[in-house]
């Protein structure tokens, strides 16, 4: 973190800037906190050391591209060392993010989904090497635009025609393996159980959140600095969840969380829908096509947003209830039916059997039993006796 700092603090900037790099700095950083705090805890863990070293890889990248652009562009001969920091920028940071196919593998146990696996854990391996070699010593100026002619110093020019090849078929093998990866991650979420089950959950909600935030990005055509906005967020969610699943903190909020995601995003989309619905009619109606429309339309249309909040809230959590809880569904139609009942049963065992009927539907306690107190005897003046 601290190589991170002064990278960002350093006087000259790469052409990308403090700004475009900060999505990057923040995930960084995030790794290294929490990869050093799941290794301190869980020394035998390799999650938290791949976190970790995935952390300092992409920090070592970021401080030695700005050294180098420094020293050699901006204040040429400054300081030293420059070809070294240069060699340095060029392959520590695909290395240190390709470190996430191993996480995928072993996420959360830390051990192969099952001893078949590691033949594709020793491909992966070979891959990751060929994807860290393949930078280090790739001849010719790097192909970015942070470091302009920049050229690799320890370049093998004798390789340059093969070069452009073997970037290719590297690049294949790594997404075959990616794929793979991602299957033996859901073949995991599919057989797990109990904890591990809740584990896997926190990580696929991570992994929805940034999907979501990307597609947001990349199909809206988000323009900066916003998007940064909308994408660090989704980027810190992943080592946090990682971190939560390992460490088994708080496990069983996931279900919670992704229960009002799923509603309150529902409800957002459904809302702004409305909202920009109502704007765009009343206003090609009264203002006219392109004008701006009226404010009472802009008032009205938020009046009607805030008078379709709680009915569509109610409607949205039943339909997700429905849907990705079906326990808890029943168990609230269950209820209700049992409250309906209530008022015109007066059979005591009637009653009685119903509402242990209700208690094993709704709880499902291993055993359940109920206790009446017995009547309290009447005195001849009508009223209770003390027992």
């Amino acid at each position: 973190m601290t190589l991170l700092v002064a990278a960002l603090l350093l006087p000259a900037k790469t052409p990308a800037g403090v700004v475009g790099q900060a999505p990057v700095a923040l995930w960084t950083a995030a790794n290294a906190v929490v990869g050093a705090l799941i290794a301190a805890r869980r020394p035998t863990h390799p999650i938290g050391w791949l976190l970790a070293a995935s952390g300092l890889l992409v920090s070592i990248a970021q401080f030695a591209g700005q050294y180098a652009y420094y020293t050699l562009v901006t204040r040429p001969g400054s300081l030293p060392w420059g070809q070294a920091m240069l060699w340095l920028a060029g392959w520590p940071n695909s290395a240190g993010f390709i470190l996430v196919l191993f996480l995928l593998l072993l996420f959360p146990t830390g051990r192969l989904l099952s001893p078949r696996w590691r033949p594709v854990a020793r491909f992966a391996t070979a891959v990751y090497i060929a994807h860290v070699l393949g930078p280090a010593f790739a001849p010719g100026p790097y192909d970015r635009e942070s470091y302009g002619p920049l050229a690799n110093p320890l370049g093998i020019e004798a390789l340059a025609d093969l070069t452009p090849m073997v970037q290719a078929v590297v690049t294949g093998l790594g997404v075959v393996v990616a794929l793979v990866a991602v299957a033996s991650l859901l073949l995991r979420l599919r057989r797990a159980q109990g904890a591990e089950r809740l584990q896997l959950k926190w990580f696929c909600y991570a992994a929805a959140v940034f999907a979501t935030a990307l597609f947001v990005v990349v199909v809206f055509r988000v323009p900066p600095p916003i998007d940064g906005l909308v994408i660090m967020p989704a980027l810190l969610a992943l080592p946090v969840a990682i971190g939560i699943a390992v460490l088994r903190y708080r496990l069983y909020d996931i279900d919670r969380l992704i229960n009002r995601t799923l509603v309150y995003g529902a409800l957002t989309v459904l809302l702004a829908g409305v909202y920009a619905s109502v704007v765009l009619v009343l206003g090609q109606l009264f203002g006219g096509i392109g004008d701006k429309p009226p404010s009472w339309a802009v008032a009205g249309a938020t009046l009607a947003v805030a008078a379709l909040f709680q009915p569509a809230r109610r409607r949205i959590q039943q339909a997700v209830d429905r849907r990705f809880n079906r326990r808890r569904y029943d168990a609230a139609r269950t209820v209700e039916a049992f409250s309906a009942r209530l008022r015109d049963e007066i059979e005591l065992d009637t009653l009685s059997a119903e509402l242990l009927a209700v208690v094993d539907q709704t709880v499902q306690p291993a055993k359940a039993s109920l206790w009446l107190r017995p009547p309290t005897p009447v005195t001849p003046h009508g009223q209770g006796r003390a027992s």
